[in-house]
């Protein structure tokens, strides 16, 4: 019970955070801080890795992610650790994506979780190439450590930098 209360206070605190108060005011932009402030569940901090399976040599999944979508390098997204799918709300084929607040080197942004994969030891996440882009220009790390993933709730969010 406590844990159902506690999603229905999350939500209502991300409602509030996207819509505002029902003052009839202006709709708040979906990249504030509010949103920020309004993640649900606890982080999950390890390292993060970049996919991208038409890359020559990469060994891991193909096109088609586990959500049924096409991976696509220009989008705001990710592939989650198989493990950690059930506290992402499930990343299952045909159902509406997850997302998730994704920060690392003083940046924040929302991404689209749309895949689960084995990843390597110690890694939580895979960016694709436009996400892990926005962490690294210059694509020369290949690993960014201390990154924080935190579930966000809903299933109507918009990837992108939040400002």
């Amino acid at each position: 019970m406590l844990f159902g209360s506690s999603a229905a206070v999350c939500g209502a605190v991300v409602a509030l955070a996207i819509f505002g108060p029902a003052t009839g005011s202006e709709i708040a932009t979906v990249h504030s801080s509010h949103v920020v402030n309004a993640a649900c569940g606890d982080a999950i901090v390890g390292a993060a890795s970049m996919y991208n399976p038409f890359e020559p040599g990469k060994e891991e999944g193909g096109p088609s992610t586990a959500s049924g979508e096409r991976y696509d390098r220009s989008v705001w997204a990710a592939a989650i650790k198989t493990s950690l799918r059930r506290k992402f709300g499930g990343v299952e084929f045909g159902a509406r994506p997850k997302y998730a607040l994704v920060e690392a080197v003083g940046k924040k942004v929302i991404v689209k979780i749309n895949d689960v994969g084995p990843l390597r030891p110690g890694r939580i996440i895979d960016l694709n190439e436009r996400t892990m882009r926005y962490f690294d220009p210059s694509l020369e790390r290949g690993v960014i450590s201390d990154v924080k993933v935190s579930p966000l709730a809903g299933d109507y969010w918009v990837p992108g930098p939040v400002g």
